[in-house]
Order: C-alpha cells, then sequence, then structure tokens
C-alpha cells in the first residue's frame, strides 16, 4: 500500500511537472514554435492549392496553384516562395516570388504574362489583397514575428483543443489591423483561429483551419479560411496535393523561372 501511495505521488508530482514547464512558455516563445510548426516544417514544401473566393451571396470564383517554399536556416531564418497560377484564364500562367528575411521586409516580385511584366510588390502594398482573395500578400509568407507585441491572454479550448490564446499588436501605427488574437494548439502549435480586430476594435475578419493532415510527420493545415465579417466575403484554400522535403533545386527561385518555371517543380 505505501509502494501504491508513493507511486501515485510520484506521478502526479511529474504530471504538474509537465504542466508548470507547459505553461511556463513567454508569449514569445508561444509564437515561435507557432511559426515553426504553420511556416518551417521540413526543409522544403510543395503542394497544389485549389483556391476559392466566395461572394456574400455564394457566388464562388476558383484559382487554382502550384506553391513551393524553401528554408534557409533555421525556423525563423531567411525562406524563398514560388507560385504558379493554372486557373482561371486571366491569371495563368502567372507567378508570384518571395524572398523572405527575418528581421526586416520582404521582396516580392508578380509576373502578369498579360502585359509580359515582372512588377516588384512595394513594401508598402504587402497587406493588399493576393489575387482578389481575403488573405493578403504577407499571409503568404507570413509575418515577422518582431513586428508584433505578443502577450498571452488566457487559455481555452477550441474544438476539443487545448490552446494558448495569444494577443498580438502590431508596433507598426499603419496596419488595417489593430491586433489579433491566436489560438494556438499546445500539443501542435499549429494555429487554429486567428481573430483581426480592426482600428475601432471590432472583430472584422477571421481565419480557421478547417483541416489538419499528419504529412510525413508534420501536422499540416491542409484547409483552411479567412472570412470577411464586414463584406460577408471568403476565401477557402484547400491543398489538392502536398509534400515536404523532395530536394527542390535553388535555381526554382529566380527571377528568370519567373516567365518560364520549369514543368517538373509545377506539375
Amino acid at each position: 500500500m505505501r509502494r501504491l501511495i508513493l507511486g501515485i505521488a510520484v506521478v502526479f508530482l511529474l504530471s504538474q511537472s509537465t504542466s508548470a514547464s507547459a505553461s511556463s512558455l513567454t508569449a514569445d516563445e508561444v509564437m515561435k514554435k507557432s511559426q515553426a510548426a504553420f511556416l518551417y516544417q521540413g526543409k522544403d514544401f510543395r503542394a497544389r492549392v485549389m483556391m476559392k473566393l466566395i461572394t456574400k451571396g455564394g457566388q464562388e470564383r476558383v484559382r487554382e496553384m502550384a506553391m513551393m517554399r524553401k528554408n534557409y536556416g533555421e525556423s525563423g531564418g531567411e525562406q524563398k516562395y514560388f507560385i504558379y497560377f493554372f486557373q482561371p484564364a486571366d491569371v495563368k500562367d502567372m507567378t508570384f516570388m518571395v524572398y523572405k528575411y527575418p528581421g526586416k521586409d520582404a521582396d516580392r516580385w508578380l509576373f502578369i504574362p498579360a502585359i509580359n511584366m515582372v512588377r516588384r510588390i512595394a513594401a508598402k502594398d504587402k497587406y493588399s489583397s493576393f489575387v482578389g482573395s481575403d488573405f493578403t500578400y504577407e499571409d503568404v509568407s507570413g509575418r515577422n514575428l518582431e513586428d508584433d507585441t505578443h502577450s498571452i491572454v488566457k487559455d481555452a479550448q477550441y474544438n476539443g483543443k487545448d490552446c494558448y490564446v495569444v494577443k498580438s499588436t502590431p508596433k507598426a501605427a499603419d496596419m488595417e489591423y489593430s491586433y489579433k488574437l491566436s489560438w494556438i494548439d499546445k500539443i501542435s502549435f499549429l494555429p487554429l483561429k486567428e481573430e483581426y480586430f480592426d482600428t475601432r476594435e471590432e472583430l472584422y475578419k477571421v481565419f480557421t483551419a478547417d483541416e489538419i493532415k499528419d504529412i510525413k510527420g508534420f501536422p499540416t493545415i491542409t484547409k483552411r479560411t479567412m472570412k470577411n465579417l464586414q463584406s460577408g466575403h471568403m476565401t477557402q484554400a484547400a491543398y489538392l496535393q502536398a509534400d515536404y522535403d523532395i530536394g527542390m533545386e535553388d535555381s526554382l527561385f529566380s527571377e528568370r523561372y519567373l516567365k518560364q518555371p520549369p514543368k517538373k517543380w509545377i506539375e
């Protein structure tokens, strides 16, 4: 009996220690882990993406694209993105490329085949709509953690999962939102929901992770939605195919391939 009581006490103390360790994470640490889980898994990544733009009345427009991403260094470090559009006709053969750097604005280029021109996207335009969707150019590659001040508001559940609720307040004054609340899964550290509040501190935009699948051991958000509550417009994005660590070549992420990307990577 004494051994049993001692064993129970040890298990209790270990569980308390684990809980204390988990809850001792700072807001910055939680967001760093979330960034790693959401944007930096694997050495590289490729996905075939179907994006639906849905009006308040239910009318749909479709964007289909191939998205490639490669990491350079540790999580939170340099990354490169390349996106090629298959359809519809008005965006077919359009490409988008991002060079993302820690601690400073990313470089972004857009090739527009209709006028055969590569356009550099200015830093101030990173908050603009990405090809008519409810996602911004910055949403595509992610926001630098250093651009916000983070604080843990509370612990809460979302869809039955224990989460940290983190408030992120932009340091810059020229943002379209005053702050964001993120529900971060305590196990996977993926963002399950994000709520954006406008300059009047009214909720106006909501992101949700609608489906999560395991791909090569990496929990991956394979379906997501961004909804604008003020306009009623929303965008749904789903991965038709996805894979990690495929040995992506550095040469793909060059300006010369914006006009004619190699088929081996986009198909």
